[in-house]
């Protein structure tokens, strides 16, 4: 139990060493690979870097489950090695994992074609309909796999459902948080098992390191562990450090991307170039009561379809001057994409015009300039391009 009361202040003080290394307000860089033998006698136990149990990483560890409010947690190299290491380490030969149909393309790739290569089957649901969950469950459904808010069409599927359904066929059921981060939504309060972070994007918030987390009970942490140090996915010591300089102001900077993102939605959904803005906080999308259900916050992420040519979308994404044509997201600067050639790219034309993940889809990381600017930005470009 923490000592602190505020999310605020817990985001600065949790975890922190009580005596000060010799005083440092700072908690430094350990920038050692091997420690001393303590005696502990377990291979997950032994000092080493690339078992990810360096002072680094035990802050960073405390500071994750006090943030995703679960028993314990674990920093992994990526988002990806969070997410690929919790599935291994539930799934083998012979099994069958429930997933959300659009969710990350890197995600979507490594279940619909590693998995398979291993002798794991895969099913895609719809998250919104649990009606239709049980005619795809099988005898060998071990894990069911969500996001929070689906990248890139940011629907928030029924969430509670999920759990529920998980919890009634003893299926182990997983969450990537990234978008709405656990300062807007904490899955394990609604009883997800597992959840993961790309830490590369809000978590940190600087766009300059990539880092995974992994935060659930401390019996399914340790399992993970053990995969994880199998696997190899450390994270380097110097990247821990600003990882956790990035979460101190976490707080910070989601609430203004909530507020800000909002207003962006709404704009943009008045111009006459857009045929459709994807964002869980608007009123007329089909997430709203979801979300605000669930949620303190929406969000700094939306997507919109533009109502133009290929090569006029180009010239949108180029002349826009405030959000940066780049991939990623999360960041304090607004970054913009076509999913479709980047985050989504890895996955065939075909399966992405089924799931309405079209060359006309934009993306839209809202960083924490100056909310009117930003705007005024994106409908003059609009209104530029013919």
């Amino acid at each position: 139990m923490s000592e602190f009361k505020s999310l605020l202040t817990k985001l600065i003080h949790e975890g922190e060493k009580e005596a000060r290394i010799d005083g440092a307000v700072v908690m430094p860089i350990f920038q050692s690979s091997t420690y001393e033998y303590g005696g502990s006698g377990a291979y997950d136990d032994i000092r080493y870097l690339r078992l990810n149990n360096s002072p680094n990483h035990h802050l960073l560890a405390k500071k994750l489950s006090m943030l995703e409010k679960t028993e314990s947690a674990v920093v992994t190299s990526s988002g990806m090695s969070a997410i690929s290491t919790s599935l291994l380490t539930f799934l083998k030969p012979g099994d069958h994992v429930l997933f959300q149909n659009y969710i990350y393309g890197g995600t979507y790739g490594f279940i619909t074609q590693d998995l398979p290569e291993h002798g794991i089957e895969c099913s895609p649901i719809d998250a919104s309909k649990p009606e239709s969950w049980e005619q795809l469950l099988r005898k060998n459904t071990k894990v069911f796999y969500v996001e929070s808010i689906a990248n890139p069409l940011m629907v928030v599927g029924d969430l509670k459902a999920v759990t529920d359904f998980s919890k009634s066929h003893g299926i182990v059921s997983m969450i990537d948080n990234t978008f709405a981060t656990p300062v807007n939504f904490n899955p394990a309060e609604i009883g997800f098992d597992i959840v993961l972070q790309s830490a590369t994007k809000y978590l940190n918030g600087h766009s300059d390191i990539v880092a995974g987390a992994v935060c659930a009970s401390k019996e399914i942490i340790e399992k993970i562990t053990h995969r994880l140090n199998h696997l190899g996915g450390c994270l380097d010591t110097h990247a821990c450090f600003l990882l956790n300089r990035g979460i101190k102001t976490l707080a910070l900077r989601v609430d203004y991307q909530n507020q800000s993102a909002v207003k962006v939605a709404e704009a943009l959904e008045g111009s006459k170039k857009i045929k459709k803005v994807n964002y869980p906080g608007l009123k007329s999308g089909e997430s709203y009561s979801r979300a605000k259900e669930l949620m303190n916050g929406f969000g700094g992420m939306l997507s919109f379809e533009l109502d133009m040519e290929p090569k006029n979308i180009d010239s949108f994404l180029r002349n826009a001057k405030i959000p940066i044509f780049a991939p990623s997201l999360g960041g304090i600067e607004s970054l913009i994409i076509q999913p479709s050639k980047t985050s989504h790219v890895g996955i065939s034309e075909e399966e992405r015009n089924q799931l309405g993940i079209t060359d006309n889809l934009v993306r839209l990381s809202v960083g924490i300039e100056d909310t009117q600017e930003l705007i005024d930005d994106l409908l003059t470009t609009l209104d530029k391009v013919s």
